[in-house]
């Protein structure tokens, strides 16, 4: 076994076990300490709580790690398809042992937390890391479908506050969702043109070719079924925001109305 593979296997096992030590016991305490009406919660949601604890986490992480890698990594910027780097190599390890355990957590609290969403998700993911992971391909670009995870954060925010009864339309519940609204936008959805527009750029060449058939299936048909999620998520997201963007603007007619001066 090379160092690599060492590096790949060890990373991915503490990722995995450390979110499992979020989850269970770290997540429990610090919400606690932080956020009073932590401990107010039901049961059922504070499991939610705490799996949207290690999403957070897990975003913030290789979303930082992985925007440097996109900016600042030779080997995958000079070839994107087939630049082996060991630096994305341990995103991908680190987001995988995240997903491992993500999984197994909805599968133990189905009936709390479940979805056939994000089990297809995780899996979908999983997929496509393996081929990185083995043969050290398309790593620029499993790298930059990590820079997705940016929005991970506000959608999970969203989630904090309505357990927490902050009013729908407090400044911070507004500001979040504006802010989780666009940058959804800008980092899983605007990207999708750019991202089409260069598999076909590269289709028939030789690098494409030397991938083999199963590798450029896996990659393309494991994008496709991320990405239709990601428009899925994005509709209903925008249609929430508007909506409550609507209901502010009426709110404040209303007011008007009532101070007898009509805007």
């Amino acid at each position: 076994m090379d160092t690599n593979t060492k590096l790949v296997i060890s990373t991915l096992f503490t990722s995995f076990f450390a979110f499992q030590l979020l989850f269970h016991f770290i997540s429990y305490w610090f919400s606690a300490k932080v956020s009073p009406g932590f401990n107010r919660l039901s049961f059922e949601k504070k499991i939610e709580w705490n799996s949207r604890v290690g999403s957070t986490c897990h975003s913030l992480l290789v979303g930082v790690f992985g925007l440097y890698i996109f900016l600042f990594d030779e080997a995958t910027i000079a070839d994107p398809l087939w630049g082996d780097s060991s630096l994305v190599k341990v995103n991908i390890a680190v987001s995988s042992g995240y997903l491992i355990s993500d999984l197994l957590i909805l599968i133990l609290y189905w009936k709390v937390i479940g979805d056939k969403y994000f089990i297809i998700h995780h899996c979908t993911a999983l997929y496509a890391y393996f081929f990185i992971l083995r043969d050290g391909v398309l790593g620029y670009i499993g790298n930059f479908r990590l820079l997705a995870e940016f929005s991970s954060p506000f959608v999970n925010q969203r989630w904090f506050f309505e357990a927490l009864k902050y009013p729908k339309f407090s400044k911070a519940n507004v500001i979040n969702g504006i802010l989780m609204t666009v940058v959804f936008f800008i980092v899983r959805i605007s990207s999708i043109p750019f991202f089409y527009g260069y598999i076909y750029s590269v289709l028939g060449t030789e690098a494409y070719m030397r991938l083999g058939f199963l590798i450029q299936c896996s990659w393309i048909s494991t994008c496709v079924v991320l990405d239709v999620m990601n428009v899925m998520w994005m509709i209903k997201i925008t249609k929430g925001c508007i909506k409550v963007i609507s209901l502010i603007s009426q709110e404040k007619a209303k007011n008007s109305v009532q101070n007898g001066k009509l805007d």
